[in-house]
């Protein structure tokens, strides 16, 4: 890993008119009439990939892209006329005319490569979340989205639901009056919060088994440091190792926080510090990280505290909430409100017992991938573009950074800088392996 100074001017610069030179003027994305299809091509097109590839189904899938060919096998079958490739950077190069929009369902590690790449050639994009691997990969995506005026879409499929859209409802309407503290746990497991995730943090493997025949090892790697084949990265291990992805934290935090974003209107945190078990390879088994964020026009500042893997906050512990395995809670001046994927309530229940919800007022969505579908063809906007969850995944991987720095952060957004934390530069950005650039 190597430590590199960052500048918004350098990044821009690198991203957008450096080498590899993948820019268009702004707006290249064309509009279309809604009763045309889209030309849509599939990059990681095996597990949440497939979903996604799925999730467009009704438009003209046009070309697969997947470095395994048996776990794409499926996919391969059910869009047969579509053209296959293993590099995703050759299809966009050979396809580029015949392609408007792609969907990105790879691992963490080669989601922003494959954006830049196909934004910069003026794709819409869809994408899985988190949306990066690191904090820089975030604000490129983000900037590039912008500069080409695309339409893009992040995978928190939870936010289309009628839930999330009431409990935001209450917290904008000041049910539980002012919120100055949120606290968001993953649970241990879904049943309850009795014990901690056994996900031990082991080291490299030392063996070297063969790679298997339909897997393409040195695309599955991608920009990511060279590591030898070993099937605890894949097909869905990668998951626990920094090389590749950030663990539990970076699985979930898009999930659930999305939630508190939406509601309060969330975007940088100020400052972000983290404590959890930290190892040079593995990501952390545990993690509690509390941020603080700046007031946004009326509203005042807000501490929000994330917890994975076992720890919870004080409420839950000491059972005067609800035991909900996971859940967001919003902490008012005049209650609290919790919430999770498919319910939520306001406490103390005796307080509200009579409470009255207002009226719905954020409409329904039409379905997560038909928003980002729609808003390709007329030129509209979607609830979960790159310039929401952009920050919302650079708050995520935030997370991390302190963890594994052991410092509080004091963090410049506008720079994409930890002030006085040089050390955090390594864990903003990565070095890419050859051949592989942004």
């Amino acid at each position: 890993m190597m430590s590199v100074p960052i500048s918004r001017r350098r990044m821009l610069r690198t991203a957008v008119v450096g080498a590899g030179v993948w820019t268009v003027s702004a707006g290249r994305g064309r509009c279309r009439s809604p009763n045309e299809r889209l030309n849509i091509a599939g990059i990681g097109v095996g597990g949440r990939g497939a979903a996604n590839v799925n999730g467009v189904a009704g438009e003209n899938i046009v070309a697969l892209c997947d470095v395994d060919e048996a776990r794409a096998g499926k996919t391969f079958e059910r869009y047969p006329k579509a053209k296959r490739y293993k590099d995703f950077r050759r299809m966009l190069e050979e396809m580029d005319r015949q392609i408007d929009a792609v969907v990105i369902g790879t691992p963490d590690h080669t989601h922003a490569p494959a954006g830049v790449m196909a934004m910069g050639m003026g794709k819409h994009c869809y994408c899985e979340k988190p949306l990066t691997h690191n904090v820089y990969e975030a604000r490129v995506m983000t900037e590039v989205a912008r500069k080409n005026g695309l339409v893009t879409q992040i995978g928190t499929q939870i936010h289309a639901g009628d839930n999330y859209r009431r409990a935001v409802e209450l917290v904008e309407t000041g049910a539980v009056g002012t919120v100055r503290e949120v606290h968001v746990w993953l649970g241990a497991n879904f049943a309850g919060p009795p014990t901690p995730t056994d996900m031990s943090q082991p080291d490299l493997p030392t063996e070297k088994p063969p790679v298997p025949e339909t897997l393409d090892w040195d695309l599955w790697l991608g920009p990511a440091a060279w590591r030898p084949y070993h099937p605890t990265y894949v097909p869905a291990g990668w998951r626990r190792w920094w090389n590749f992805a950030n663990g539990q934290l970076g699985d979930f935090f898009c999930h659930y926080c999305d939630l508190a974003f939406w509601a309060l209107k969330l975007r940088y945190p100020n400052t972000i510090e983290a404590t959890g078990p930290v190892h040079p390879e593995s990501a952390a088994r545990w993690t509690i990280a509390r941020q603080e964020y700046p007031a946004r026009g009326d509203l005042p500042p807000v501490t929000l505290t994330w917890y994975n893997g076992g720890g919870y906050p004080p409420l839950v512990k000491e059972k005067k909430i609800p035991q909900w395995g996971s859940a967001v809670l919003f902490v008012g001046s005049e209650g609290m409100l919790i919430a999770d994927y498919n319910r939520h309530k306001l406490l103390p229940e005796d307080k509200f017992a009579d409470f009255r919800p207002p009226d719905p007022y954020i409409p329904a969505s039409i379905g997560h991938h038909k928003e980002w579908v729609e808003a390709c063809k007329t030129g509209g906007t979607t609830t979960c573009n790159f310039d929401y969850s952009g920050p919302l995944t650079e708050a995520a991987l935030l997370c991390n950074v302190a963890l594994r720095t052991g410092k509080k952060i004091i963090w410049d957004a506008e720079n994409l800088k930890a002030i006085d934390c040089p050390e955090a530069d390594q864990f903003l950005r990565r070095r890419y392996r050859e051949g592989w650039t942004l």
